[in-house]
């Protein structure tokens, strides 16, 4: 039976599972204060985690760059991402694990090796980058011509961080000039990625997505697999604006939906505004691959 107060999802803190609404960090919390914070997302579809380990492989060396201490081991990190799942009740989540600087334990302290690090984590039902309309017709994404991704040796995109304030500039233009969403480059012009999702452009049947200032995306990983598992030639190489521009197709890869079309970038538009068939046809092995020994099932007891 679930539970009413669990419906709308669940998290551990501190040793307890608790509603995501009565969730919440210190005030002082540097995790708050500075964004001095770093996370992962792993998804659970009808009732399974997806490739879980690549996530939490993904979050050690996250916690690792950030020079981030937590208690609990890779075993127990997988427990309590089950366990949340379990008493939520969610059998489709986005599931989410965190490791925070904390509170300092002097007060006033301004040096990082005086706060208590510390874990978390928390579910909530399935959350979609792109919404069914979107899916369905394709995304418009929106460059901005005056915002650039915050530089790989200022903020490390390898870890993935809280730090959004480049994307939310961006995604501010983009609403208010009609688009879905953003994409950002970096100081050099080269292509970085969007706001919970990575780009692939297709060029006469090769895929191309961009190797540097982006996180290694799990789905980003998965789609190259799966471009292998067709024979389909996949590249990691730099991409300008142009390369957008001339690309047979693009599509985003993101845990909050796997593949999806884009189908216009500022004022150009792919496939007739359609999706296209190569994102199409890997979006449907990415479902299958879901019911293979990719994925652990949850114990919902």
């Amino acid at each position: 039976m679930v539970d009413d107060n669990f419906s709308q999802g669940a998290a551990w803190m501190r040793g307890k599972i608790m509603p995501t609404s009565e969730a919440a960090l210190p005030v002082t919390d540097w995790g708050l204060t500075h964004s001095d914070i770093t996370y992962d997302v792993v998804h659970v579809w009808d009732g399974r985690f997806f490739r879980l380990n690549d996530y939490l492989t993904r979050f050690e060396k996250s916690i690792a760059r950030c020079h981030l201490r937590i208690d609990q081991s890779r075993n127990d990190i997988r427990q309590i991402l089950h366990s949340i799942v379990a008493r939520s009740g969610l059998t489709r989540s986005y599931v989410s694990m965190v490791a925070s600087r904390g509170q300092p334990r002097i007060a006033g302290s301004r040096d990082p090796r005086d706060c208590e690090n510390h874990f978390y984590a928390w579910c909530v039902p399935f959350v979609w980058v792109f919404d069914e309309a979107v899916r369905k017709r394709g995304a418009h994404l929106y460059v901005p011509g005056d915002i650039r991704r915050i530089a790989a040796n200022a903020v490390n995109p390898l870890a993935k961080n809280y730090q959004w304030g480049d994307f939310t500039q961006g995604l501010l233009q983009a609403k208010e000039s009609g688009f879905d969403n953003t994409l950002l480059l970096d100081s050099e012009g080269h292509v970085t990625e969007g706001p919970g999702f990575n780009v692939f452009v297709v060029k006469d049947g090769h895929a191309k997505t961009a190797k540097t200032g982006v996180l290694e995306g799990i789905t980003r990983k998965v789609t190259m697999e799966i471009c292998k598992h067709h024979s389909v030639e996949v590249s990691e190489i730099d991409i300008s604006l142009n390369d957008l521009y001339d690309a047979d197709e693009v599509f985003a890869t993101t845990t909050g939906g796997g593949l999806v079309s884009i189908t216009r970038i500022n004022q150009h538009t792919f496939s007739n505004d359609k999706p296209g068939e190569m994102c199409s046809m890997l979006q449907n092995t990415y479902w299958q691959w879901h019911n293979s020994d990719m994925s652990e099932t949850v114990d919902y007891g």
